[in-house]
């Protein structure tokens, strides 16, 4: 294969345990977000933005239905002879073999795909981030500062830097120290997970981490650390937009309602940076001469006869006569029969709620398993809130 100047590897493994139900059945990057995307879908159109063409996808928990939604990559003009995307689960080998037991590790067993490109450098990124960044930008501060890794950073609200990895630096963006989840951080610029590295430093140091049987094999706790201590040149790359880990119920959706605000600083109607997915070949969608649409996203192949508010609709979805959906999510292919109510809910794909129902109260975001068929008064029992 010839040589690429960089390859992407993107995290995709992760079981997603917080988003609970949402994740029961497929990967936390499969999951479905904003009316026609899956999470990954916002890192993949990264890739391809950027003018990345070479792309690894580490995979492990549930991986199906994500597998099936990548395929060979071409939504993200990624099905290429020479570098494209690639699917990288864990595998045997006759020394054995194990499951990723953490980000740096995960790495670690996929030295050999990395090296068949003999890249400069290497881009590590999560597949379950909702974002619009543009990798060759930072790819450029990298170079120009010299840098044996670059970590891009955001600033978030002081109150919960503790939830992150917070980067101190010098007036240059040099990172003098990191806090992993600090509990009382020295400032509020946050690890976003994104990082480039040059290829030999980080391999010599995967390597090592490696043959610490102490080593959590995290990139966070142990390799990023190392490095520091070890006098490596690592900077921050301060990154102004919007950025969200839907790691959470309630920020997925919040992500989600995001979308619907005129300033929610997630722009999916930008023609310069697209969010390329699958295209369901849907027909259009039916709006009903009784309906009321407000405020909502509502995709393809979708049949309103009743009220939406404040909500994000995905294809196929039914909506029947004096309904009214407020503040929440319906996946695609569920049906919400007549005299129903759905307020601030997570209603997952192929569900059923039978006429007469309510689900929500207005308060806490109300998830429903997909397959799932509601019935009656479905505010707090019989389903899990989350607050």
């Amino acid at each position: 294969m010839s040589k690429k100047e960089i390859v992407a590897m993107i995290l995709a493994g992760g079981q997603g345990s917080r988003l609970k139900h949402l994740t029961k059945n497929t990967a936390k990057p499969a999951v479905p977000f904003g009316g026609r995307y899956r999470i990954i879908d916002f890192t993949l159109s990264n890739c391809s933005n950027s003018g990345i063409d070479t792309v690894g996808v580490l995979t492990q928990y549930k991986p199906l239905t994500l597998n099936s939604h990548i395929g060979i990559g071409t939504p993200w003009d990624l099905d290429r002879i020479n570098g494209g995307v690639t699917l990288l689960p864990p595998y045997m080998t006759n020394l054995g073999g194990d499951w990723y037991k953490g980000t740096a590790n995960a790495i670690y067993q996929n030295i050999g795909f990395i090296d068949s490109y003999n890249p400069k450098y290497v881009l590590i990124l999560s597949g379950d981030h909702v974002y619009k960044m543009d990798y060759s930008k930072m790819l450029k501060f990298h170079k120009e500062k010299g840098a044996d890794a670059t970590i891009a950073v955001i600033e978030v609200p002081m109150a919960e830097a503790h939830r992150f990895g917070i980067m101190n630096t010098t007036e240059n963006n040099k990172i003098y120290e990191f806090e992993e989840k600090p509990k009382n951080p020295k400032n509020n610029m946050a690890s976003m997970g994104v990082y480039i590295f040059d290829w030999e430093k980080l391999k010599y140091f995967l390597n090592e981490d490696e043959k610490d049987t102490k080593s959590s094999n995290d990139f966070g706790k142990n390799i990023i650390p190392k490095m520091l201590n070890g006098g490596e040149n690592l900077f921050a790359y301060p990154f102004e937009g919007y950025w969200k880990d839907v790691g959470t119920v309630e920020s997925f959706w919040q992500a989600n309602m995001d979308m619907l605000k005129v300033d929610g600083g997630l722009d999916i109607y930008d023609n310069d940076w697209r969010i390329y997915s699958l295209n369901n070949d849907c027909p259009p969608h039916y709006v009903g001469d009784k309906a009321v649409i407000k405020n909502s996203l509502v995709a393809e192949g979708s049949v309103i006869l009743g009220e939406v508010t404040n909500s994000v609709v995905f294809s196929g979805v039914y909506i029947d006569e004096n309904t009214k959906i407020i503040n929440s999510i319906v996946m695609e292919d569920t049906l919400i029969q007549k005299n129903s109510i759905v307020d601030k809910a997570i209603i997952g794909s192929n569900v059923v709620v039978k006429k007469n129902s309510v689900v929500g109260n207005s308060e806490d975001i109300v998830v429903i398993q997909e397959g799932d068929r509601i019935e009656g008064s479905y505010q707090v029992k019989s389903l899990e809130k989350f607050a």
